[in-house]
């Protein structure tokens, strides 16, 4: 494959910016990384035109869309970690551990709603109807109905209700959602994926037995806690680890099919070991590494171009 087009300055001799798609992946509380990375690349001169993005990526995406990720940012680097448990609303006899309206309407409240079609950055949220199993492409409507079916994980938050179709998660079909960018005209297409290598990583500073692990112990086990005849199996781990597991065996073969036949111009990659699916608490050190990772891979690709 011949090396990407990039620009090689933040602005061309004729006073130009150099113009992005950019494409957030699914993955949890990673997704905290593309806080990090949207930042990069606004401080590099890079003016980001048009949005998509499955899950998190949807969530973060829209939100920079609407002009307010440092609202969502301030926010979320002030999150404590019992604060996660209470943005968590279970429900009994339901499709999902939690119903997921808790958390939206807290962050309707916070960075307020608008009507996608509106914004001043072209969204796509990526959903998939849970019915026939197609990509579904959210470009009208409110701002937080797109986000919250596009973040409806499988047996963790219920499935939402779209004109007549019932959608979940967007990285059951497509992780990486480049598709929806691929008619923009915009010089660069760069994907942030949320499922990189694993890495030898150090562990996270509060890291000690009162630290993180106890927190994130107890945050599985109340998730845990909601399933009905719950049973290790027989390396200790829960059905919610097996669970998230599964998912991201699943995600990590998708994306590498997609990507394939359908690669942006700079990829964006993350560890998938770099925290746990609900770690939100360790926001600053995720957008540092977003910022981190965005760097790497913009050098990389321009010395590829030479």
């Amino acid at each position: 494959m011949d090396a990407p087009h990039l620009p090689t300055a933040p602005a061309t001799a004729a006073g130009t910016t150099p113009t992005v798609s950019l494409v957030l992946g699914s993955g949890g509380a990673r997704g905290l990384a593309h806080i990090g990375v949207i930042q990069w690349l606004t401080e590099q001169g890079y003016a980001i035109q048009s949005i998509a993005g499955s899950s998190i990526g949807a969530l973060i995406g829209g939100i920079y869309a609407n002009r307010k990720l440092d609202v969502y940012a301030d926010w979320v680097l002030a999150l404590e970690r019992m604060h996660v448990l209470r943005l968590l609303d279970p429900t009994i006899g339901s499709a999902g551990l939690f119903k997921g309206e808790r958390i939206i309407q807290v962050l309707r409240e916070l960075v307020g709603d608008a009507e996608i079609a509106t914004l001043p950055i072209r969204f796509t949220a990526v959903a998939t109807d849970l019915e026939s199993g197609e990509e579904v492409w959210l470009r009208q409507g409110p701002l937080f109905d797109a986000i919250r079916a596009s973040m409806a994980t499988p047996s963790v938050f219920t499935p939402a209700r779209r004109g007549g179709r019932t959608l979940v998660d967007g990285a059951v079909v497509n992780p990486v959602p480049v598709a929806p960018t691929v008619d923009d005209a915009t010089d660069l297409t760069i994907a942030v994926d949320l499922s990189g290598p694993v890495e030898l990583r150090p562990p996270p500073v509060a890291d000690t037995p009162h630290g993180d692990n106890r927190y994130r112990r107890q945050i599985l086990k109340f998730v845990d806690s909601l399933r009905p005849q719950r049973k290790a199996d027989g390396d200790g781990r829960g059905l919610i680890d097996v669970a998230f597991a599964s998912m991201q065996t699943m995600q990590d073969t998708i994306t590498r099919l997609k990507l394939s036949g359908c690669p942006p111009d700079v990829l964006v990659q993350v560890p998938r070991n770099a925290c746990g699916f609900f770690e939100f608490w360790r926001a600053e050190e995720l957008i540092a590494l977003g910022r981190e990772r965005a760097a790497q891979a913009m050098a990389a690709a321009l010395q590829a171009r030479g």
